[in-house]
């Protein structure tokens, strides 16, 4: 698997699943087991939980996560407790969550545990950053996609996407919905000095004027802009949206006629169609992100929770010629039938 090497190169990188049982875990036990063959320091934390025995929705079996000797682990009180490894811990966090302090732990014995790391994007990069202190070279972070999750993985430098047939059964209509998530991954770039002005803001809507000044629109919400519609161009058409940015908001933007360039967060915030985004770039307008991560591979899982199996081939080489990022699919990986993913 070419890009362990890409892995080693970012100081962090998250692994996110499309949906739930895409392979996700699966690509984070991969990795892992790859990764303990090389002479480096990583550290492997969660936004949420993960690597419980059944799936609390479902009810399903998941695949548990495995650590090995020396590799740093963050967890919550409440799982640490519950491990079935065998660890020191090096330090005791001051932070509360809903599950308890946050606990890092080296890995002394191989074994299996739960993850549940920090529950916001502040707490994430916080724990990154602290990583150093280790010797940490590279931090592994178990993504979520939710509107429930206050984490982002786009915290992280780099990231791998892992998608497959509980997403669709339908092997186009998958390969679209891939292409376009990795459409909103690779967004444009917000320009650096206004990056560090618009980072802090929470909630409502921004707008930033011809000399640059960041102003307060006083919309608290943008589900109330059909009423304020008059107020959003009185400082140009350069507008920031921190939270959700839904179908109904481009929608506005784009019947105004304005060419407006519209920043968001991050890509996790867009809950928008391909239809309606489509339809706001071609009408002249723009978008771009304030944090943005660097997509460096794609997994796919060919079967679904049902039993349904596509066909791995064709799934592969249209995910490949869909997408400029390297495609693998987990099952092959994990039990090669040849060697040709293997590296």
């Amino acid at each position: 698997m070419p890009f362990i090497d890409d892995i080693l190169s970012h100081r962090s990188v998250s692994i996110v699943g499309l949906e739930k049982n895409t392979g996700k875990t699966e690509t984070l036990n991969y990795v892992l087991n790859r990764l303990k063959r090389k002479n480096v320091q990583v550290a492997v934390t969660s936004i949420g939980v993960d690597g419980e025995r059944t799936d609390s929705v479902t009810l399903t079996p998941k695949p548990e996560i495995t650590l090995f000797e020396g590799m740093i682990f963050v967890t919550s009180e409440k799982h640490y407790s519950e491990r079935r490894i065998v660890s020191e811990i090096l330090e005791v966090g001051d932070v509360r969550t809903a599950l308890g302090r946050l606990i890092t732990a080296r890995v002394k014995l191989p074994g299996k545990v739960v993850l549940s790391g920090p529950p916001d994007t502040a707490g994430m990069k916080k724990l990154i950053d602290g990583m150093a202190h280790f010797g940490v070279q590279t931090t592994i972070v178990d993504g979520a996609l939710s509107r429930l999750s206050l984490a982002s993985p786009v915290v992280t430098e780099a990231m791998i996407l892992s998608t497959g047939a509980s997403l669709s059964a339908n092997i186009p209509q998958l390969v679209r919905e891939t292409r376009f998530v990795q459409q909103l991954i690779e967004l444009p770039c917000v320009e650096g000095k206004l990056v560090r002005e618009l980072q802090p803001l929470k909630g409502g809507m921004w707008a930033i004027d011809a000399d640059g000044r960041v102003h307060d629109l006083q919309i608290p919400s943008v589900f109330l802009l059909d009423k304020r519609e008059k107020d959003i161009f009185r400082f140009g058409t350069r507008i920031y949206v921190p939270g959700a940015v839904s179908d109904k908001l481009l929608s506005i933007l784009r019947l105004q006629n304005r060419n407006v360039e519209l920043m968001v967060s991050d890509f996790t915030k867009l809950f928008v169609s391909q239809k309606e985004f489509n339809a706001f770039l071609k009408s002249g307008n723009s978008m771009k992100s304030v944090v943005r991560s660097k997509l460096i591979a794609v997994t796919v899982n060919p079967l679904s929770p049902s039993g349904f199996w596509l066909d791995p081939d064709s799934l592969q080489r249209e995910m490949n010629k869909a997408l400029n990022v390297p495609v693998y699919d987990i099952k092959r990986i994990i039990h090669p039938t040849d060697n040709n993913q293997e590296s």
